[in-house]
């Protein structure tokens, strides 16, 4: 793993831009978190993140949560949130080592996530992750089915649906990526009001569009290549 850390000036630059989309469209700079994404990247890059006060970490894959968290935690007590897709033979692991799972995909997922968590005698936060645009590539509840899949994993008795997620198309098509951004808060408000008065986070926005993500209502943004900057894939 890369031990990419944060220019500070690199930071000043994403809050100067939170901060500009936030007064756009009359927001508190309060109510957005920076979900610093550290995949691929080593123990360096997060301790550069909770140092310049970024206290939400962001991780996509098991096996680097495992090496990495509990070596964190024996200096901070950051949230964790897991990011990536997560496969139901790993939901145990990540429980024992993250604060929010993101990516709840499915009903099953949402009743293994419920039975393990009772298991080990806790309340799991999660976000349900919607496949806003309907892209393929992408996991997700589609539009059509996340109204009824909230009202049913609102009944598991250990998790609490503290919000929603989405990926969108990456596309250069701005009126595409607002329709996106603003469609998945409309589905968050309703599930809201009518069905989970908890889901009130918005998780959507990377590094690309966070600031149209801003405009658009998100509480939650997932910044790593502009935190960090590039990364190397396997």
């Amino acid at each position: 793993m890369k031990p990419g850390t944060i220019n500070p000036e690199s930071l000043n630059i994403v809050r100067d831009k939170i901060h500009n989309s936030c007064k756009k469209v009359g927001r508190s700079v309060h109510e957005i978190q920076i979900v610093a994404v550290t995949k691929t990247f080593g123990v360096k890059a997060i301790h550069s993140a909770l140092d310049l006060g970024i206290l939400c970490i962001g991780e996509n894959k098991v096996q680097e949560i495992e090496q990495k968290i509990p070596i964190i935690q024996k200096t901070y007590n950051p949230e964790i949130h897991f990011i990536g897709h997560l496969q139901s033979n790993k939901v145990r692991k990540v429980l024992q080592l993250v604060d929010v799972v993101e990516t709840v995909d499915t009903i099953k997922l949402a009743k293994r996530i419920n039975n393990i968590s009772e298991e080990l005698n806790k309340i799991t936060e999660v976000y349900l992750q919607i496949n806003t645009a309907s892209d393929s590539a992408k996991f997700g509840f589609q539009k059509s089915e996340i109204i009824e899949a909230a009202s049913q994993i609102s009944q598991f008795n250990n998790l609490i649906i503290s919000g929603i997620m989405t990926i969108p198309f990456q596309s250069n098509d701005i009126n595409l990526l607002k329709s996106t951004f603003n469609a998945t808060r409309e589905i968050r408000d309703e599930i809201n009001s009518s069905i989970n008065s908890n889901c009130k986070n918005l998780s959507m926005g990377m590094s690309s569009d966070f600031e149209m993500a801003i405009e658009c209502g998100a509480t939650h943004i997932r910044l790593g290549t502009i935190l960090f900057g590039k990364r190397g894939y396997n």
